[in-house]
């Protein structure tokens, strides 16, 4: 069953795999459990007519397709991840593990860890971005104005 064929869309991961053929099913239950046990705090949702896990941002979707069982988004990090991920990179750099051969669940738990990472990594970018546009507004709203030193009581001026 392709995403496609779900001809309602799931609200749940459950209804999902449900869904979803019987030879593929095992493989979801098993991939699901996998993200959960990488990256226990995630939210679990259906985006996309996926499976959808986040935190901090987008960790990974997967959805059942007819021969293969696909994995977004494009995997980045670190050179060894990036090389291990190699062989089922599809063209858009998407990951498709055929559903007739073993599937590397340790190695899409290693992925889940690696985006949570990279999530995690972001917000604390942004958050130190914001405050040091936050810090070099104040300083240009507030430069040469009079302010009053509240122990001495008495005006002084700021430079910059």
């Amino acid at each position: 069953m392709t995403t496609g064929e779900h001809r309602t869309q799931s609200a749940t991961v459950d209804e999902y795999i449900a869904a979803s053929t019987k030879e593929v099913q095992p493989i979801l239950r098993k991939l699901r459990a996998t993200i959960r046990r990488a990256v226990p705090r995630a939210t679990e949702f259906i985006s996309y007519r996926m499976p959808a896990y986040k935190l901090n941002g987008i960790i990974i979707y997967f959805a059942a397709f007819k021969q293969h069982v696909g994995v977004f988004p494009p995997v980045r990090g670190t050179a060894a991840l990036v090389k291990a991920v190699k062989p089922f990179a599809g063209p858009k750099g998407n990951l498709r593990f055929q559903v007739a051969k073993p599937i590397p669940y340790s190695l899409i738990a290693r992925i889940a860890k690696q985006r949570a990472r990279d999530n995690l990594k972001q917000v604390a970018n942004k958050k130190s971005a914001r405050r040091s546009r936050k810090t070099a507004r104040q300083t240009r709203l507030f430069a040469g104005r009079p302010t009053v030193d509240r122990r001495n009581k008495r005006a002084t001026r700021q430079t910059v």
